[in-house]
């Protein structure tokens, strides 16, 4: 991926622990370091497939000087969403946020914080078996799409299937969604679980109705052993009804386990559920 820079912009601003820092300001040192494609805009000589740096720097000192925070953590990381929010073409972020009148009361350059954030792509899967169960998975998507950290990129058609697991239930709706997200995989996970929470998800039997389920199948290459969130979803490369979906928005993308196309999984699947 290219980059683009912008190196030690000093700003005056109002952010620190201390009532004098708040009250009476001091200098920052912020470069930012900017991943995206500027294949186009230099073969063409096209500013609008880039990101005007000149207008960047002036943007991200009014967004600096916005508010104050007691950390420079928090001020680093306002900015970094404020780029990846506003500036499309943007990837991933990496922001040096430098403090060089921190007050210590010891003699040093500059304390200083260095974060990265970027647009990561995730696939989640969706089903309902109670009540309007295609509005269900539509309110759920709205859901999701109000949520500025979240972008929903693909939707997949509803199908019906039969249920998994345990079977004296009535059918399912189910559907899959690509999104982008600069959450981590944990964040996500809490934010579907809430949205599970908000449309009165009750957990009674394992794998029973449900108004709507909401799971993380796959997170950019992401294998994790978390207690919390288990990516590649654990299953899903035994259930048709996770993989059908899918694979209408996402024939191509690899499960990081097995290392197979989700195309490729489907039709194993299918032949094994048809030799059965």
């Amino acid at each position: 991926m290219d980059k683009l820079y912008l190196k030690d912009v000093e700003i005056f601003a109002n952010h620190g622990v201390f009532k004098e820092e708040k009250a009476l300001g001091q200098k920052f040192i912020l470069s930012l370091e900017l991943e995206l494609n500027l294949r186009e805009a230099s073969k063409n000589n096209d500013l609008t497939k880039s990101v005007h740096y000149g207008e960047l720097c002036h943007e991200i000192e009014k967004e600096f000087q916005k508010e104050s925070y007691d950390l420079i953590e928090t001020a680093a990381e306002k900015i970094a969403e404020y780029v990846l929010f506003n500036y499309n073409l943007v990837k991933g972020i990496k922001v040096l946020l430098k403090k060089p009148w921190a007050p210590i009361g010891r003699h040093l350059n500059y304390a200083a914080v260095e974060i990265e954030r970027r647009w990561n792509t995730a696939y989640i899967s969706l089903g309902s078996n109670i009540g309007d169960k295609e509005n269900n998975i539509k309110i759920a998507i709205d859901k999701l799409k109000e949520c500025k950290e979240i972008k929903v990129t693909k939707i997949s058609s509803v199908i019906e299937t039969e249920p998994w697991g345990y079977k004296e239930q009535d059918t399912f709706k189910n559907a899959a969604i690509e999104i982008k997200t600069i959450l981590s995989p944990k964040e996500l996970m809490t934010r579907l679980l809430n949205i599970e929470k908000d449309m009165k998800r009750e957990r009674i039997i394992k794998w029973g109705p449900r108004i709507i389920d909401l799971d993380i199948i796959l997170f950019e290459n992401i294998i994790t052993t978390d207690e919390d969130v288990t990516i590649p979803h654990p299953r899903m490369e035994e259930r048709l009804f996770v993989l059908e979906p899918l694979n209408e928005i996402a024939p191509n993308a690899i499960n990081p386990l097995s290392r197979k196309r989700i195309s490729k999984i489907l039709e194993e699947q299918k032949q094994l559920t048809t030799n059965n």
